[in-house]
């Protein structure tokens, strides 16, 4: 596995430190290929030893019993070349696929401890082709360096040796060709590896087109939007096109001058074994070996250079994984977690958030806002204000950068993340649902869920009457991301997967803006009457949809602009008041809301 160094420059040592602990259980293999290697390579460098002295000891004087002995010593030896081949070769292939299973593992589980930070770090489809692409280079590269890589520089060195114990004075051809290659082939990968590593950050541009399309494919055929589409994959492909055939370019390269080589050390052998012969100073099957020797030293340093591009193309590959591997979570559990949260009280202490790539622009500043458990609390601001980062917070998705955010009177940072993930719910307005029946899904908020449970948060949800009339029930099949269900079925859904959690506080960001005004209607009289100990954080667009709560915070540009009741910020509030009289304006437009207007007028009386 030392040659697997080769690969790695300036630090590549701890890259490569930190890739092979996924060698793990796969050690065994790993380790017997290059012996297996090193035996077949001995006795195929033996060979044409054993061949010279059948031709001069056994043609030439015309002796058949040298030749029939060591005719059956060759066949014998062949046969073991041939064993210790085919298991180096089963050996390596089972270890590289074992290698890159576990650094897939590795990779895939430590994206699991990721905070939302973490993630923002690389891009999704970055860590797509991280665990594909990437992986599959380095599996090659590593069943490459346990093989190839020993079997090139092994076949090399013995072949040398083998060529100067059969004419020293011939062999210095080697010592000639071998430095002139080495340094061509360094010039070559030199120049290449810097489009290697264009070419990955080009995949990954390649990959996000492609989820984009395939996750948003009804929209982009809504909008007539096919050629566009196509347009961004060509150019994403023509990109990866340009800059991976200019990097094969330059290592094409190798193949002529390694033609050039063999051939002038063919002619040079030819000439000079010629005139040794002549001179009586050189046997016929010395000759013929030298020939042999000088092939196997020219297509050793063939392989090498093969070897070379592949590490030289996973090197990139290599740091790319790396660097998923050794990403620190930026949100882990304290050493002595508190593992019960007391209620749902919800407390912002003189809280400040910026996002890792926006440190000039904070997100969220000086916000102080005290909820009572129980309450019911609407949050409204227009796009970009800092809603969903504000409530992000509570399960420590995100971490505050300054100020305390508590639950139940205790800093977040206290609580075992499960626990507090666990009590503190949240319904997003994409959330996903995933490949399974609906059961299946809503046992996502308690795996232990019963029948009855189910039922009764399906009710609260008002998501109980559609499950009953699918084909199968709560049986029934859902696609992956609920394709097969409604935008207003999918809400519902994932709204009473979170009610299963029992959580201490259920936070609902814009998660009814699906679903019709009646059924949001009974969905918050439900709340109201069935959930009055857990505290309700509503995000709405719609004042309809907060105006019943018992406080409504107003944010603006990452602050808190006012807090107050319906009416008292219909009242005082210049920001409320244009929501709202923006929001009549649509719900009279007849051909926005036939049904007619359901706000209420600044000045109005809200019930």
């Amino acid at each position: 596995m030392n040659e697997f160094v080769i690969m790695f420059r300036l630090g590549g040592i701890l890259m490569l430190k930190t890739l092979l602990t996924a060698v793990r259980e796969y050690r065994r293999q790993s380790l017997l290929t290059p012996l297996l290697v090193a035996l077949e390579v001995g006795i195929e460098t033996f060979i044409p030893f054993l061949m010279a002295a059948i031709i001069d000891q056994g043609i030439t004087p015309g002796r058949v019993d040298v030749i029939w002995r060591l005719g059956l010593i060759l066949l014998a030896m062949s046969v073991v070349s041939l064993a210790s081949g085919a298991a180096s070769s089963w050996f390596s292939s089972h270890a590289a696929a074992g290698f890159s299973k576990n650094l897939r593992h590795d990779i895939f589980y430590n994206i699991q401890k990721f905070s939302f930070e973490n993630i923002d770090h690389f891009s999704n489809s970055s860590l797509v082709t991280r665990m594909t692409t990437d992986i599959t280079n380095v599996q090659n590269a590593y069943q490459m360096a346990i093989r190839i890589a020993v079997r090139a520089p092994l076949m090399l060195i013995f072949s040398i040796i083998m060529a100067f114990n059969i004419n020293a004075q011939m062999a210095t051809i080697f010592v000639v060709v071998v430095p002139i290659l080495g340094v061509a082939l360094y010039i070559i990968v030199h120049f290449a590896y810097p489009l290697f590593q264009k070419v990955f950050k080009r995949y990954d541009r390649l990959n996000q087109v492609v989820s984009e399309n395939l996750r948003g494919i009804r929209v982009v055929k809504t909008f007539v939007r096919e050629n566009e589409e196509i347009h961004k994959f060509n150019t994403a492909s023509t990109d990866i096109f340009s800059t991976y055939s200019k990097a094969q370019r330059l290592l094409a390269l190798n193949a002529p001058l390694m033609t050039f080589m063999i051939n002038t050390t063919i002619l040079a052998i030819s000439w000079i074994g010629g005139q040794m012969i002549v001179g009586n100073s050189m046997q016929t099957g010395q000759l013929v070996s030298m020939f042999a020797y000088a092939m196997s030293v020219l297509f050793s340093l063939m392989m090498l250079s093969n070897i070379i591009t592949q590490l030289s193309l996973s090197q990139a590959s290599g740091n790319r994984i790396v660097a998923v591997l050794n990403e620190t979570a930026t949100i882990t559990n304290p050493a002595q977690p508190v593992t019960e949260v007391p209620n749902g009280a919800v407390d912002f202490e003189d809280v400040s958030f910026y996002y890792a790539k926006k440190r000039k622009q904070p997100t969220l500043s000086d916000i102080n806002l005290h909820i009572q458990n129980g309450a019911l609390i609407g949050i409204i601001g227009s796009t970009g204000s800092g809603k969903s980062t504000l409530v992000q917070l509570l399960p420590r998705l995100y971490e505050a950068n300054e100020g305390t955010v508590k639950v139940g009177g205790i800093p977040v940072q206290n609580y075992d993340l499960r626990t507090l993930r666990d009590n503190v719910a949240m319904v997003l307005q994409n959330n996903m649902l995933f490949s399974g029946t609906i059961k299946d899904n809503l046992r996502w908020g308690n795996p232990d869920a019963t029948d009855a449970q189910m039922i009764a948060a399906a009710k609260l949800a008002q998501a109980d009457d559609f499950i009953n009339e699918l084909p199968q029930g709560y049986d029934t099949y859902v696609e992956q991301d609920g394709s097969n269900v409604s935008g207003g079925q999918k809400q519902r859904l994932t709204i009473a997967r979170a009610l299963l959690k029992q959580p201490k506080v259920l936070i609902m960001d814009d998660s009814t803006s699906a679903v019709d005004t009646a059924t949001e209607q009974k969905i918050r009289e439900a709340f109201s009457h069935d959930l009055p100990d857990m505290t309700k954080i509503l995000i709405s667009q719609r004042i309809s949809s907060i105006s019943g709560a018992d406080e409504i915070v107003v944010m603006d540009q990452g602050k808190i602009n006012d807090i107050g009741t319906h009416d008292e910020l219909l009242a005082r509030n210049a920001i409320y008041q244009d929501l709202n009289k923006s929001q009549i304006h649509a719900s009279q437009d007849p051909d926005v809301n036939p049904a007619g207007p359901t706000l209420q007028k600044v000045g109005d009386s809200h019930e």
